[in-house]
C-alpha cells in the first residue's frame, strides 16, 4: 500500500517538475526575444522613425511610410473581417445548429484558422494581384481580411453561446422577431466578447509578412494611394534585416519592436477585457 502511494507521489513530483521546467523554458525564451528586442530596437526608436519614410542607404530616414501603409490596410481589413466575422459567428450560433450545412461552414473555419499564411497571400495573388496586373495595399487588407475573419467568426460563435436561454427568450416573448433580439440584446451582451475577438484577429494579422509580399509588396515612398505597392512593416523588416547596411538594420528591429509593442498591448488589453467580462 505505503510502496504504491510513494510511487505515485514520486510519478507525480516527477510530472510536475517536468511541466516547471518546461514553463521556465518557455519562458527563458520568451524573454530572451524581449530583452533582443528591447536592447537593439530602442536604439533605432527616434522621432525620424515616425516623421520620415525609409531612406536609402546611408541616408537618414525612417518608417513612416511603412507605419501608415500598415495601420491602412490592417483597418481596411478589420472592417471586411468584423462585418463578415461577426455576420457569420452569428449564424453558425443562432441558426445553423447542428445541420450538415453548419458543420461543414464551421469545418472550413476551422481549416482556415490553421491555414499557413503564405497560402493565403498566393491564393489572393492568383484572384486578385494577377487579373489586376499589379500589386496593391487593398490586395493586401484582402489578404489580411481572410486571415482575420476565421478568428472573428469562431470568438464570435463561442460568445453568443455563452449567453443564456433566457436573454433569447425574453426578446421573443416581446413579440420582437430573432434578427432584432439577437441584434438589440445578444450582441449587447456579447459586446465583451465580440471585441476580444476582434483584437485577437487585429493582433494575428498585423505581423504577418508572407502574405503581404504577394499582395502589397513595398513602397520606398509615402503614399495614401492603396490601389499601388504599399510600404508595410513586415516587409520593410524583412527587407532591411536581411540588408548588409548598419542604418537599414537598425530600422528593422526599431520596426519589429513598434510590432511587438502593439501585439503586446493588444494582448494586454483583450485579458483586461476578458476579466471584466467575467466580474460582470
Amino acid at each position: 500500500m505505503f510502496g504504491r502511494q510513494s510511487r505515485r507521489k514520486a510519478a507525480s513530483a516527477l510530472f510536475t517538475g517536468f511541466c516547471v521546467f518546461a514553463a521556465g523554458l518557455s519562458l527563458l525564451a520568451l524573454f530572451g526575444i524581449l530583452w533582443s528586442l528591447i536592447t537593439n530596437g530602442l536604439g533605432g526608436i527616434d522621432l525620424a522613425v515616425f516623421t520620415k519614410s525609409t531612406p536609402a542607404p546611408g541616408s537618414p530616414g525612417g518608417l513612416a511610410n511603412a507605419i501608415m501603409g500598415s495601420l491602412m490596410m490592417c483597418a481596411l481589413a478589420m472592417v471586411f473581417a468584423v462585418v463578415v466575422g461577426i455576420l457569420a459567428g452569428t449564424w453558425l450560433a443562432e441558426y445553423a445548429g447542428d445541420t450538415a450545412y453548419g458543420r461543414t461552414v464551421r469545418f472550413v473555419n476551422d481549416v482556415l484558422l490553421s491555414a499557413p499564411s503564405i497560402l493565403v497571400g498566393l491564393f489572393v495573388y492568383e484572384l486578385v494581384v494577377k487579373p489586376a496586373g499589379g500589386f496593391s495595399g487593398y490586395a493586401g487588407a484582402i489578404a489580411l481580411a481572410l486571415l482575420a475573419a476565421p478568428v472573428i467568426v469562431r470568438t464570435t460563435e463561442d460568445s453568443l453561446r455563452l449567453q443564456n436561454k433566457a436573454l433569447r427568450e425574453s426578446g421573443v416573448a416581446l413579440g420582437a422577431p430573432m434578427w432584432t433580439t439577437i441584434r438589440a440584446i445578444l450582441w449587447k451582451a456579447a459586446a465583451g466578447g465580440l471585441l476580444t475577438g476582434a483584437l485577437l484577429a487585429f493582433a494575428r494579422i498585423s505581423g504577418e509578412t508572407a502574405p503581404l509580399l504577394f499582395t502589397a509588396l513595398n513602397n520606398q515612398f509615402f503614399s495614401l494611394d492603396m490601389s499601388k505597392p504599399t510600404a508595410n512593416l513586415p516587409v520593410v523588416i524583412f527587407n532591411y534585416a536581411l540588408s548588409a547596411y548598419d542604418d537599414w538594420r537598425r530600422l528593422a528591429w526599431a520596426g519589429a519592436l513598434l510590432i511587438a509593442a502593439a501585439v503586446l498591448s493588444v494582448n494586454i488589453l483583450v485579458r483586461a477585457l476578458s476579466r471584466e467580462q467575467k466580474r460582470r
